[in-house]
């Protein structure tokens, strides 16, 4: 059997309070697929996002007592138009996300911004002109 090697199936992010974190993403509207002791499973487009106590996960990855830092992987949610970026922006700072940059035409032709959520991960909105969205939302990077 052959699998496809470029996907993602789930991203774990490791926090610090659960129930402080599963109330944040709650205020953005979203609702958990699934939950049990530590853990909180939200179903995305085509793949997962788990919220994991942050202790348990490190002992999850064998790695008990380690402590787990945040902020070198950002995550992202493209949009259609520069108002949906801002849209999207106000209802994070609304829910308690901290401003890191706030929506700005780039560099690279497009327009993003940057929040972090209560733990410190890093969500980037944004609209890519040369990255049209599919009628679901979903990206097919041009080839």
């Amino acid at each position: 059997m052959t699998y496809p090697l470029q996907r993602v199936t789930l991203i774990t992010l490791g926090v610090a309070d659960l129930a402080a974190s599963c109330a944040f993403y709650a205020r953005l509207g979203w609702v958990p697929a699934a939950q049990q002791e530590g853990v909180a499973f939200y179903q995305m487009h085509g793949q997962g996002l788990v919220l994991f106590g942050r202790d348990d996960l490190a002992k999850d990855q064998g790695r008990e007592g380690a402590s787990l830092g945040t902020g070198a992987v950002t995550l992202a949610q493209n949009f259609d138009t520069e108002a949906d970026v801002d849209a999207a922006f106000a209802a994070a700072l609304a829910a308690g996300a901290t401003a890191l940059k706030h929506p700005e035409k780039v560099f690279w032709g497009g327009y993003s911004g940057y929040w972090a959520d209560p733990d410190g991960h890093v969500w980037e909105i944004a609209m890519n002109p040369f990255w049209p969205l599919e009628a679901d939302g979903s990206l097919r990077l041009p080839a």
